[in-house]
């Protein structure tokens, strides 16, 4: 009884732990959330207290107020606490692999399967939807890549859709906090065996990721292909 009691308080203050560094990294690029955050849960608490006294059940509508405020915050908190993350990905290298590897359950995805020594990359994700290919780096020089690689899809896996994304904030491109709903607005085509299917045909191709490793998530900034790194056609 005493481990479990010791375990639970351990994930608690872990669960303290991650809520607090959150908020800190949060703050950085959101000065005003402790005054948001406040607000809403003061002001809900407020407006119901108000209420409870004017029916004449101001306990009642006291803590149900307190109850709901709280939870508002914490609503409020988690989106812009989603919003500072993005800023602060956006526009470096690798950061739409970030936001794929935790699309959810039913995609599997694979990382730089086309660069080149631009820094400009295509990022690959299989689900029910079919094949997607997320691009990101400068939109005139990724669409050669984007091409390219749907060719080799077409060529390979035919009677599987193939979607292809840029990721960016022009016309024609996906912001990077839009492209998870993006992806899963498609339609799904594929049963979960076709799934599993069409990934061991794909990880039959092989790709950049076995010839030179990268790094997991976004991309330390400067870094460079090697001469020769390019994907070539196999």
């Amino acid at each position: 009884m005493a481990r479990k009691e010791t375990a639970a308080d351990a994930a608690n203050a872990g669960r303290l732990k991650q809520i607090a560094l959150t908020y800190k990294m949060t703050r950085k690029a959101d000065k005003t959330i402790g005054l948001v955050l406040a607000a809403v849960a003061l002001g809900i608490f407020g407006v119901l207290l108000v209420i409870g006294f004017l029916v004449g059940h101001p306990y009642y509508f006291g803590f149900a107020g307190l109850l709901i405020g709280l939870l508002s915050a914490a609503v409020v908190f988690g989106r812009r606490a989603e919003r500072a993350a993005f800023g602060q990905m956006e526009g470096r290298p690798g950061a739409a692999a970030a936001v794929l590897d935790n699309i959810g359950r039913g995609w599997s995805t694979t990382p730089a399967v086309a660069m080149n020594r631009s820094q400009d990359v295509v990022h690959r994700a299989v689900g029910k939807a079919g094949i997607v290919l997320v691009a990101e780096g400068n939109p005139n020089r990724v669409k050669s890549l984007l091409a390219a690689e749907k060719k080799k899809m077409n060529r390979i896996v035919a009677d599987v859709p193939v979607h292809d994304l840029i990721v960016g904030g022009g016309e024609g491109q996906v912001d990077l906090k839009k492209l998870r709903t993006t992806m899963l607005k498609y339609p799904r085509v594929l049963t979960g065996p076709q799934v599993t299917a069409t990934n061991d045909r794909l990880r039959a191709l092989g790709d950049l990721m076995t010839n030179m490793p990268l790094p997991k998530g976004p991309m330390p900034k400067g870094m460079r292909m090697p001469k020769g790194g390019s994907p070539k056609s196999r």
